[in-house]
């Protein structure tokens, strides 16, 4: 028994300097109280605290991403839609996130899903749908600005999917496919108008030299006779009638 006293209090001591060590990865921090009192963050790497006097609290720092769920949400002009989010932040300042907060996690994720409700809550249903970029950047600079306090930095919010009712995607469908057929009718009339600018051109330009009406004629004439038609109709210039037209204007009356 005399040789095992001094065995036991060897292994003892030698549990308890184990035991004030510890190993923080190079993404972690270490936030030390001693006795209950905040003495500061150590790591990463080997940290050696007071065993049963000292505690260390682990912090990542590490990007944590998270899904907002499907949140109900009503736009400035009352359309009831539903709307999911994915957050990215991380902790910048780790004695804030332990001392300050009893969760940070819990915390960012619960003012995550007001911010989002409140942010698009005060706008229309078109600019939930066409700023987007817009949203996600002011609902991030809104829970950065109160998550701060927190240690946390939240990195980016992006709206991932916006669910309509079914009655009002059947009357986007409608007011998309009007759309559509506005511009068909829109470019259909522009095409009209150069067309016939470029026909009154041509015509101008015909008329100044009546040769090439001729020409136009004979070119008519062939397309007609390429095609199986039964009737073929000729058309005659009138100006193999002009000289017959100017004598009978000219004879004198009796």
């Amino acid at each position: 028994m005399l040789f095992s006293f001094p065995l036991i209090i060897f292994v003892g001591v030698g549990m308890l300097l184990l035991s004030s060590l510890k190993i923080l990865q190079e993404y972690e921090k270490g936030v030390i109280f001693r006795l209950g009192r905040l003495i500061g963050a150590k790591g990463p790497g080997l940290v050696v605290i007071i065993p049963y006097i000292d505690r260390m609290v682990k912090v990542s720092l590490r990007v944590v991403t998270t899904d907002v769920p499907p949140q109900d949400v009503v736009t400035k002009d009352n359309v009831s839609i539903q709307v999911n989010a994915v957050l990215l932040f991380r902790v910048v300042d780790p004695i804030k996130a332990i001392n300050n907060v009893e969760s940070f996690l819990d915390a960012t994720y619960q003012y995550a899903q007001t911010t989002l409700r409140s942010v698009l809550g005060s706008v229309e249903l078109d600019e939930v749908l066409a700023e987007r970029e817009a949203l996600n950047k002011r609902i991030q600079e809104i829970l950065d600005h109160h998550t701060d306090p927190w240690g946390v930095k939240v990195t980016a919010v992006e709206i991932k999917q916006v669910d309509l009712p079914k009655e009002m995607q059947r009357a986007m469908a409608g007011q998309a496919e009007a759309e559509r057929q506005r511009r068909a009718k829109v470019i259909n009339a522009a095409g009209e108008a150069q067309a016939a600018e470029k026909l009154t051109e041509a015509a101008a330009k015909l008329q100044q030299f009546p040769a090439a009406i001729q020409l136009r004629y004979l070119q008519t004439l062939q397309e007609i006779a390429s095609e199986n038609n039964s009737t073929t109709i000729f058309p005659v210039p009138i100006d193999l009638f002009r000289p017959f037209i100017d004598r009978l204007h000219s004879k004198p009356e009796v």
